[in-house]
């Protein structure tokens, strides 16, 4: 059964930095992209970041030169670097992965979502 279990997140101050990541576990044959959503109280789940295996980088216009995102391929593990944060950053932070458990069956899964408050 394929997971995918983030860590991180919690309360931090504006201006402030935090690191999230995301593992994911399981039979797993090969990770397409991986990535990063958010969803804010009262509005839809909106794309962060995404990063393909070969390290190609996608960011959202929102987050551009504050958020970095890099993956650890063995690891299986997707990272989330997040600096000058502000409070319209307040989110549930969701992990989302291209995951092909065999080389003729993959499909997307999810976190369970961490909550990242940006808060004085």
């Amino acid at each position: 059964q394929v997971q995918l279990v983030e860590s991180g997140g919690g309360p931090v101050q504006p201006g402030g930095s935090q690191r999230l990541s995301c593992a994911a576990s399981g039979s797993i044959f090969h990770i397409n992209t991986m990535g990063w959503y958010r969803q804010a109280p009262g509005k839809e789940r909106e794309l962060v970041a995404t990063i393909t295996s070969s390290g190609s980088a996608n960011y959202a216009d929102s987050v551009k030169g504050r958020f970095t995102i890099s993956r650890d391929n063995p690891k299986n593990t997707v990272y989330l670097q997040m600096n000058s944060l502000k409070p319209e950053d307040t989110a549930v932070y969701y992990c989302n992965a291209d995951i092909w458990e065999s080389s003729y069956f993959g499909m997307p899964y999810w976190g369970k979502g961490t909550l990242v408050t940006v808060s004085s």
